[in-house]
Parts: structure tokens; sequence; C-alpha cells
């Protein structure tokens, strides 16, 4: 069951101890009584926080996890910059324009390291977005991590550091599309959805051809799970074809095609002309 309603806190956190002083209780019993852990599904809430900010609280088996909506979920600012990425990202263009003629810039272990950590943090937010149906959300946290994947390939000097993010790339395209897609589909915009999903899978194949595991790509699950609603929406798009009326160009190159299996082609050229002239009059 995932909780997707607006629950605010306990609005009095206080305690009455011992000698009569109320202080605010460090007790998180009471935020998460009535909140039970599921270990098979992702547990996760929108909430209004005493500073009058919506936050997302994803439950975990030993408590909760509280995300701030923008900038890094835990609210803090490394460097004075919205987050590690943006920090190293400003370092190394800084790095590359002073020194166009030297070694270019790189990612050590330690950079490595803090990167790894937040994106953790930001893989907590989209999954939990997207079980809250908040696909804007997780489309723009995938889309972030997928760049962060993109300037450690690029700028991590050791391969193991590359290949510690970049392991995820598959997950991430998926959970991109999905975010994407999803809200097209429920504006029964097929053909829009479809470029998405197609673009997907196009990524996770380029994938693929990078660590030259092409021939594994049945054994891909993201991608398979891909291929598999590009096949449901096309019939869904199909089904949905069929219902609708039969506009007048339709009905013309219908009439057009059948003209040319019967070999009457004067009146496919008649045809043809009809249908230009719609065109232009459009």
């Amino acid at each position: 069951m995932v909780f997707s309603e607006c629950c605010p806190l306990p609005s009095d956190p206080c305690v009455t101890n011992p000698t009569g002083d109320r202080t605010m209780s460090k007790d998180i019993s009471k935020i998460l009584e009535g909140w039970d852990y599921e270990p098979d599904d992702v547990i996760a809430r929108l909430m209004e926080g005493d500073d009058g900010r919506k936050k997302i609280q994803l439950r975990l088996d030993l408590g909760v996890l509280q995300m701030e909506l923008e900038g890094r979920p835990d609210g803090l600012r490394p460097e004075g910059q919205e987050s590690w990425l943006d920090y190293y990202l400003a370092r190394q263009k800084g790095h590359d324009e002073a020194n166009p003629d030297e070694a270019g810039f790189e990612l050590e272990d330690e950079d490595c390291e803090r990167l790894w950590r937040e994106a953790v943090q930001y893989y907590h937010r989209y999954l939990s977005a997207w079980h809250l149906k908040m696909y804007e959300l997780c489309a723009r946290d995938t889309a972030r991590s997928l760049r962060l994947f993109s300037f450690v390939r690029s700028y991590a000097n050791d391969d193991r550091n590359k290949l510690q993010f970049d392991q995820w790339r598959p997950y991430v395209i998926m959970m991109n599309v999905r975010s994407n897609a999803t809200p097209l589909l429920k504006k029964d915009k097929h053909i829009e959805a479809l470029a998405v999903i197609e673009s997907g899978i196009d990524g996770i194949r380029d994938f693929l051809e990078d660590y030259e595991q092409a021939h594994r790509s049945e054994e891909c699950v993201e991608l398979t799970n891909l291929e598999q609603w590009r096949e449901d929406v096309i019939a869904r798009e199909s089904r949905a074809a069929e219902a609708r009326p039969e506009t007048a160009i339709e009905l013309l190159r219908r009439k057009m095609q059948e003209a040319v299996a019967s070999e009457q082609f004067e009146e496919a050229a008649r045809l043809r002309d009809e249908i230009r002239g719609s065109k232009d009059e459009g």
C-alpha cells in the first residue's frame, strides 16, 4: 500500500519529563505509528513540513527518510552549490578553461564517493516520486542521474568508479522513460509516448554496445520491459484508431488505395488530386 495523501506530522511533539518541563521529544514512534513498513512495497507519502514546504517521507524498516522536493533531498548546499554534482561541474569547467593545454580535469576516489552518496539520495527521492505518481519530479531526478553518470564516465580517473555509476544506466533510463511517457498516455498521446519509449530503447541498446553486451540484450530486464511496453502502446493506439471516426482525408485515401488495387487508375488519379486539393485548402 502506498500513502499518497498529505500526512501532517503530530502538531505537538513535546512531552512532559518527570520534572514537569516540556521538552522536544526525539522519539519518532509517534511519527511511525499507524504507518507500517512493508518489505515488498515502496511506502512513501507527501506531507507538509513545519516550514510550510511539501516534503516526501519514505518508510524504511527502522524509521523514515524525509526529503526536500527541490535541490538536494537533504536540503544541504555543499560548498554553496545546489549539489556536489554542480560543484564538480563548476570545477571541471573552471579547470579546463584555465588549463587548455594541460591534463584535463579528473575526479578522484573521494570525489566519486561524495557523488555516489549524493546519488543514493536522489534515487530514494525519484523512487518515492514514482510511487506517489509525481511523474515530473521523477523525470527531473532521473534525468539528473543520467547526466551524473555521463559526467563520471568522462572524468573519473578509475574505471571501477565509472562502472559503479554506469551499471545503473539501463534502470535509470527505464525510470526516466516511464515517468515521461506515462503522463502522455494518460492524455491519449500515444504517438508522443511511443517516441519517448523508442528513445529509451535506443539508449539502453547504446549502453549494451558500449560494454560489448549487445548479444545479451534478451537478458536485460529494463530493455525487455520497455520493448513489451512499446508493443502494448502500439496495440492500444491501433484500437483507439479503429474506434475513431474516419476523416474525409482518410476516406479518400482508402478509396484511392482500393482504386489502385483494382487497376482503376483514372479514378485513383482523380482521388489523388482531390486529396491534394483538400490539403492545400487546409
